[in-house]
């Protein structure tokens, strides 16, 4: 038999927020409703409580709520979904500001595990329970507990040696002696039953000593306890004794309206009785039974419901504050994103201002300096190639009779030669035709370079589409194979030069060879127009080879995507 010293009531002594003085408020109506033994009803505002609780902020409702809720279905004997409900309440047990939230915790859950035969568990609880003993009625309670534990593990002697000191003196807690009686009677009752257990005749007057305060009490309950314990106390030595105890502890069961007890008390009578009497006890047994197990599944069902629905309710609550939060949370972004919109937008515009400013100075840099190399590199063509012919011509003109044949015809094929490279370094220099005309213009360009001593193949041409392709690539395809011919015609002394264009893999592959002098040593020496044309293609993300193995000509191929 286990001692309950803490009934589901609850006495607010602290100073409590607004939303802690309403919970409690919850809490207190619920006591109120326990105490009236309207388990179910209890049970649907503990759980109410328990919604209305934030176990971080809220602590001891949280825990309090659980453990009331987690007693009532042991009531009931639904001692899983107790466990299950109480072990919820454990991981916010060391929160809690009062040490008997705690204690009534660890007691209910001690009593689960006793009563699903779990006696270890159910001592290590009552043993944690009086880590938070903040009075000897509470520390009385929980060695009582131990005690009858060990009662159900036939541990007798252990049982023995922590009751004998409690029923020793008695003592008076608070304002309510009746608690302090009730309390000694219960330790009373389990010394006997250990007694009882072991043979001892002492058995019988712990019983009837216990009996004397419950009828003083005028405790229904705990008389019909006493009751039974005397019934199997007579049953072996005055079997009539003993069915008079049983038939007592019978009606008191119909007084205290429990079921339970009920079926207890049934059973006790059917080991006291014979004949028709044990014929009646027992169908009537096998009725209540059946009628427990419809009641149990019922009140089972029943608080699964209120849990469903708190569950639900809580749930809808969750959602819509979920919602305001979100909604409120949405403005806050939209408010801080049109924020940071508008210092990126202030951020770019600056940005391209400053960008629009540096590469128009750049541009204009740049076209400067684009013009300066080219006049250079005009100059110094000129200077080269045309310069010394130039002053010689007029030399000669000076020097020689033009008069006769001979000097007459060389003179009029040094101003041929001097218009022909003045012609190829305008070429050079002219506009580049993009458009439909293209491959027509590059032709020409490459046929230029034709002269008697010079055969040029052409392979390809008009398969490369370059009306898809951009018209800077074209330009600069068109420069680099200008340059790759200039440099054939100036250093190879080839006698066949080849151009083949190809398409492979969504790239143009352009490969120029001749059967010139080829590259001494195989070192190619990147300058001038060579240099240029590593430049240009870089230009246009493309690629180009130098054949620096070829020693019976020169070969160069470059690519660059459409």
């Amino acid at each position: 038999m286990t001692l309950s010293i803490v009934s589901c009531k609850k006495k607010n002594t602290l100073k409590q927020e607004n939303k802690t003085a309403a919970i409690n408020k919850v809490l207190d109506s619920a006591d109120l409703i326990f105490d009236s033994n309207k388990k179910d009803s209890a049970y649907y505002y503990y759980d109410k409580a328990l919604s209305m609780s934030d176990p971080e902020k809220n602590p001891n409702q949280y825990v309090y709520s659980l453990t009331c809720m987690a007693e009532i279905l042991q009531i009931e004997g639904d001692y899983t979904t107790s466990e299950d409900i109480l072990s919820k309440a454990m991981p916010y047990i060391k929160k809690t500001t009062r040490p008997r939230y705690p204690w009534y915790a660890y007691n209910v859950m001690a009593n689960n595990y006793d009563y699903t035969y779990d006696y270890n568990n159910a001592v290590l609880y009552h043993k944690k329970s009086l880590q938070y003993t903040a009075s000897n009625l509470k520390k009385r309670a929980s060695l009582n507990n131990i005690a009858s534990v060990y009662i159900n593990q036939k541990k007798y002697a252990e049982a023995i040696k922590i009751l004998l000191p409690l029923a020793a003196k008695k003592e008076v807690f608070g304002n309510d002696p009746k608690i302090s009686k009730r309390d000694y009677s219960i330790v009373l009752d389990n010394l006997g039953h250990c007694y009882y257990s072991l043979n001892d005749p002492k058995a019988l007057y712990y019983y009837t000593e216990s009996l004397k305060i419950k009828t003083e009490l005028n405790d229904e309950e705990l008389i019909m306890i006493s009751h039974k314990n005397l019934s199997n106390y007579y049953l072996k030595i005055d079997p009539k004794l003993a069915k008079k105890y049983a038939e007592l502890s019978y009606a008191k069961s119909f007084k205290i309206r429990s079921i339970l007890n009920r079926s207890r008390c049934l059973s006790l009578l059917i080991n006291c009785s014979e004949g028709s009497d044990l014929k009646k006890y027992t169908l009537k047994y096998i009725e209540l039974m059946d009628s427990i197990s419809d009641a149990r599944q019922r009140k089972k069902n029943q608080f699964a419901l209120i849990r469903s629905v708190s569950k639900k309710d809580r749930d809808e609550n969750l959602k819509l504050k979920t919602q305001q939060f979100e909604n409120e949370l949405q403005l806050e972004r939209q408010k801080n994103r049109n924020i940071i919109s508008y210092i990126i937008i202030i951020f770019i515009v600056g940005v391209l201002l400053f960008l629009s400013f540096y590469l128009s100075a750049k541009g204009k840099k740049q076209k400067t300096e684009t013009i300066t190399k080219s006049e250079m590199r005009i100059s110094n063509k000129l200077h080269d190639e045309l310069a010394i012919d130039v002053y010689n011509t007029f030399a000669f003109a000076e020097s020689e009779d033009l008069e006769l044949n001979e000097n007459k015809e060389q003179l009029l094929n040094s101003l041929e030669n001097i218009y022909n490279r003045t012609r190829n370094i305008s070429k050079e220099n002219s506009s580049i035709i993009t458009n439909e005309k293209y491959a027509d213009s590059l032709k020409d360009m490459i046929a230029d370079f034709k002269t008697p001593n010079i055969n040029i193949l052409v392979n390809g041409i008009d398969t490369i589409p370059w009306n898809k392709i951009d018209k800077n690539k074209k330009i600069t395809a068109y420069r680099i194979i200008q340059e790759l011919f200039i440099n054939m015609k100036k250093h190879s002394n080839a006698s066949l030069v080849s151009a083949i264009f190809k398409i492979i893999d969504q790239n143009v592959v352009v490969i120029c060879t001749d059967n010139g002098v080829g590259v001494p040593n195989g070192k190619i020496i990147l300058k001038n127009g060579l240099q240029n044309v590593e430049s240009r293609i870089e230009t246009i993300n493309g690629t180009i080879n130098f054949d620096a193995n070829s020693d019976k000509g020169f070969k160069v191929s470059f690519t660059f995507p459409l």
